[in-house]
């Protein structure tokens, strides 16, 4: 992670390197991946006790997990499209 507050020369270095760079993007993926549920309304469970939660979770990820073969298939789908009218 980047530090915060001025750099000296080492570290400015060390930080505009490119695999740092590529590493502070991906790290920042995968935080919206973290949160991503909350954006989808599952960031409150309605349902009280144990059990209850339990099944709430699974359903969110389930949704998160058809969110992302749902993303992937569009993203091939263009693909195919954009090779078709090439």
């Amino acid at each position: 992670m980047p530090k915060k507050g001025e750099l000296n020369h080492k570290e400015q270095e060390q930080e505009s390197e490119r695999a740092f760079r590529k590493t502070r993007h991906r790290h920042s993926a995968i935080e919206s991946n973290i949160n991503e549920p909350e954006h989808r309304g599952s960031d409150r469970c309605p349902d009280k006790g144990y059990a209850h939660s339990k099944r709430y979770v699974v359903i969110c990820v389930c949704a998160y997990n058809l969110h992302k073969i749902g993303a992937e298939l569009l993203r091939i789908e263009r693909e195919g499209k954009i090779k078709q009218a090439a």
